[in-house]
């Protein structure tokens, strides 16, 4: 049963999904200038960036925003174009014309990026959902009590991530990442899902809250919209809708 503060929203297309989330996180900007975002990679948040990047073109001002990533891999040579502050700064840094300065991404000792990021104080947390329920790179069974740290990636998120590489081999096994208990402080979440093969993890998010679907624990938190495709959304039931 999801909490009361806790809005779900299905949008026509993904497409839709990046314009009505990106529409609120501009909000977020207009209002704070100096706004801190958490951001994530992966295929779902990409639609978000492009519809924040016309609204730089339409006028939007980001250039005192703070970006901070979910995680980045580890064992991948610094300019590796897989590696996600290469990844960020081509999606989302370059096409908003920001100062790569101001992308932050946890690849450093992991309690330098808790004390940043807690002293920073997230605005708004934007996070995808892998196809086993992790967040960030938060896999099944991770504490709810944990923060930002170094962590093995399970062989399911490497086989949903080999496409973005030329073998599975060429996959990372390590990372570094944000914890469950730093992405809850931030003061607004907004978790986007599109394609078929995220409805089960969907579901399961809004089911038990439970470590074996680390995505759960966001029903625990004050402020969490979800906007999701209609094929991410098929596993809910109308009531949840």
């Amino acid at each position: 049963m999801t909490s009361p503060t806790t809005t779900i929203e299905v949008a026509p297309d993904p497409a839709a999904v990046g314009e009505q989330v990106a529409a609120r996180i501009a909000a977020i900007i207009e209002d704070k200038p100096n706004a801190v975002i958490g951001v994530a990679t992966g295929s779902s948040p990409e639609p978000v960036y492009r519809a924040l990047a016309r609204r730089v073109r339409e006028g939007l001002d980001v250039a005192g925003v703070q970006w901070y990533a979910l995680d980045e891999y580890l064992g991948l040579p610094a300019g590796h174009p897989q590696c996600y502050r290469s990844v960020l700064e081509r999606v989302l840094i370059e096409p908003l014309g920001a100062d790569p300065a101001t992308l932050h991404v946890p690849d450093g000792p992991v309690q330098d990026y808790e004390e940043a990021i807690t002293a920073a104080g997230v605005d708004v947390q934007l996070l995808g959902i892998g196809e086993n329920g992790h967040i960030g790179f938060n896999e099944p069974g991770t504490s709810f009590a944990a923060v930002t740290h170094r962590a093995t990636l399970a062989e399911s998120t490497r086989r949903a991530n080999a496409r973005f590489f030329t073998r599975l081999e060429d996959v990372p096994t390590e990372c570094q990442t944000q914890g469950l208990a730093t992405i809850m402080r931030a003061a607004r979440i907004e978790l986007v899902a599109i394609g078929t093969r995220k409805a089960a993890a969907v579901a399961a998010m809004l089911g038990e809250v439970t470590e074996s679907c680390p995505a759960s624990i966001l029903q625990r938190h004050p402020d969490v919209h979800i906007t999701l495709d209609p094929t991410a959304a098929t596993k809910l039931s109308t009531a949840r809708r």
